[in-house]
């Protein structure tokens, strides 16, 4: 991994000279093999503290991390057939917003996430995974399809936020987003939604508003972002860490206040490290949430739906 975040330099440090010192060795040094394995493993440990203790906001910066793993990726992997279907049937294709039939673990499965893209070209391509009024549209279509043929959702989210654009707001971005949550409280099939990355205000509840709700252990999810809360409370972007900490961002705190239900472990120095490992312990984590809830009534699942989302945030047990 070349890309490391501004608190992981001393680690960047120890890979670098293990790079170099690799680059010298023509496999026959015993003293270079004997300092690279030291080097190995300090820089391990020097990871492994690092991440042990990671601050909401270091949190922030991993879920942001370029090299994270991608909708696209988590599809490759864990998806077979996949069949992206596209449009709104009212406006266009929106392409921050993917979804489609496919087969998960020989489940035949609705997948929709957010893409925010690999590089400059592909990241415009995907509006950098904010979605306009018609990508909420066609997730909602694609639920109701699902619900019609009986079929599981699976959702994948990672977007800082709905697009705020004019023309967004024009189309009517609030009614959309609105409109996605009250057709997953409607769906009569189970829901898993994972946030893998970034689960950034109404633009990722829209497609979160699940049965369970699952997170990778460096996730964040909030209802904005730390920089635009800091904006609105203190009046400088350079409090974000503040209110990054105070918004508990983080899967632990989520989990911790049942916003969340279940916290995925990611490789050690996240998920960005090892994409294969992490996408394989968070199939698995689905795996075992889906069969829990093929077991229950459609009726059920739409109950118990719509009773987790309205206890969020009751502190007194009334309604």
């Amino acid at each position: 991994m070349n890309n490391f975040l501004d608190f992981e330099k001393p680690i960047a440090d120890l890979e670098g000279k293990i790079r170099d010192l690799e680059s010298l060795d023509n496999g026959s040094d015993l003293e270079i093999n004997e300092d690279v394995a030291k080097l190995r493993q300090k820089a391990r440990q020097l990871l492994k503290n690092t991440y042990n203790k990671l601050s909401p906001w270091q949190k922030t910066q991993v879920a942001r991390h370029v090299d994270r793993p991608k909708f696209r990726d988590i599809t490759r992997q864990l998806i077979e057939d996949f069949t992206p279907l596209a449009g709104d049937r009212g406006f266009a294709e929106d392409h921050a917003i993917i979804g489609g039939l496919g087969r998960f673990r020989g489940q035949t499965v609705m997948v929709i996430g957010t893409e925010k893209g690999y590089d400059l070209e592909t990241r415009l391509h995907h509006n950098f995974g904010m979605a306009r009024p018609e990508g909420y549209r066609k997730a909602q279509r694609l639920m109701t399809m699902a619900d019609q043929f009986g079929v599981p959702v699976l959702t994948f989210v990672d977007t800082s936020g709905a697009y705020p654009g004019i023309g967004a707001e024009e189309r009517g971005q609030a009614e959309a987003i609105a409109r996605s949550i009250q057709v997953s409280l409607d769906l009569r099939v189970p829901v898993i939604a994972s946030i893998v990355g970034e689960g950034g205000s109404g633009g990722a509840v829209a497609l979160a508003t699940a049965n369970k709700v699952i997170m990778f252990e460096n996730a964040v999810y909030a209802v904005i972002s730390p920089e635009g809360c800091a904006a609105i409370l203190w009046k400088t972007r350079e409090k974000a860490k503040d209110a990054a900490t105070a918004m508990k961002v983080t899967a632990q705190d989520l989990l911790r206040l049942k916003v969340i239900d279940r916290i995925v472990d990611e490789p050690l120095g996240g998920a960005q490290r090892d994409i294969t490992a992490a996408i394989t312990s968070l199939g698995d984590a689905v795996e075992q949430e889906l069969i829990k809830l093929q077991k229950k009534e459609p009726g059920e699942l739409r109950e118990e739906r719509r009773r987790k989302f309205l206890a969020i945030g009751r502190v007194d047990g009334s309604a």
